[in-house]
């Protein structure tokens, strides 16, 4: 009974020493596979950083330092995938990495479904850095935001407008919206309208503001600003000033307000009418000797000794001439 009893009791044991040996045997006969895929992560690890840092130099040499961020960054995660799977092959020797490849490629579908944002915002910033159809330093315009791009992510293009704020616009909606950049070229055109009193003479307004426009710092003279008779408005001759300035040295706002400055100052020197909006209401009481007259008082009815009767005189002789049939 005791012998029995020391058999049930003892074959559990022996079977968790035996099991227990043949792990550690199995570990200090892979021992060596572990420490060389460890040598290997380590290896990988400092070779992509110095891969990352390589490609970003590359780039900032060609003045493309956000695409060599994101290729570098690119390059040191894929570095990283094939050495884990280099890893996982020594310390499994039974593992096949083709088998590993063929679950990663099933997996995609899944993983490119749920994370479709993210890689449509990355294709979407790996194309605008290929492009380049702004740089860092631009001002753009995308989506109703205006400001200075500060830099471009692998997600996201970053904007600093120009209140001070921070904007975060996703790679994809830059890609598929329409994009303004104030910056690609060097010289911008700015205009402003005016209007004068049509008691004025527009060529002389013309000429005086033309004059004081040339003169402002920052105006260029070539192309030469202009001021174009535009409209024949309400109350006022409308003339469009147009001149253009040098975006790397000028500030826009700044120079538009001395032209408007200037405009103002010479039409107070030379006496030109800068009329607001006005409305002038006629009454009279139909007792003037042209009232009812059409040919002598015209008021928008057509020209001509035979103008058109009024409606009330055509609707009464109209009735008339029923009765009398």
């Amino acid at each position: 009974m005791n012998a029995e009893a020391d058999r049930i009791i003892l074959e559990p044991i022996e079977l968790i020493q035996s099991k227990t040996e043949a792990i550690v045997d199995g570990f200090y006969f892979q021992l060596p596979n572990i420490i060389a895929a460890i040598l290997l992560l380590v290896f990988a690890w400092l070779f992509g950083k110095l891969l990352a840092r390589v490609v970003r130099m590359f780039a900032e040499r060609r003045d493309r330092p956000d695409l060599g961020a994101l290729l570098g960054s690119l390059a040191k995660v894929i570095l990283y995938l094939l050495a884990l799977l280099a890893a996982a092959a020594i310390v499994f020797p039974t593992v096949n990495p083709g088998d590993i490849l063929a679950m990663l490629g099933i997996g995609s579908v899944a993983i490119g479904f749920a994370f479709k944002d993210i890689l449509q915002n990355l294709l979407a910033g790996l194309l605008l850095l290929i492009r380049r159809p702004y740089l860092r330093g631009d001002h753009i315009i995308v989506d109703g935001y205006e400001g200075e791009v500060e830099h471009i992510e692998s997600r996201a293009t970053v904007i600093r407008t120009y209140d001070g704020r921070r904007v975060i616009i996703p790679n994809s909606d830059v890609y598929t919206s329409p994009v303004t950049v104030n910056t690609a070229h060097s010289e911008r055109r700015d205009e402003v309208d005016i209007g004068i009193g049509y008691g004025d003479e527009p060529r002389a307004a013309r000429a005086a503001f033309l004059a004081a426009i040339a003169n402002v710092p920052g105006v260029l003279t070539d192309p030469p600003p202009q001021v174009i008779p535009w409209a024949l408005g309400d109350s006022t001759i409308d003339l469009k000033a147009r001149w253009w300035t040098d975006w790397r040295h000028s500030h826009m706002g700044r120079v538009r307000a001395d032209v408007l400055l200037a405009i103002f100052e010479t039409a107070k020197a030379k006496g030109i009418d800068l009329p607001f909006p006005t409305q002038v209401m006629l009454f009279h009481d139909q007792t003037e000797e042209s009232d009812g007259d059409r040919t002598r008082q015209r008021e928008g009815w057509p020209p001509g000794h035979n103008p058109p009767a009024p409606r009330w005189i055509k609707m009464r002789d109209d009735k008339d001439a029923d009765e009398t049939r």
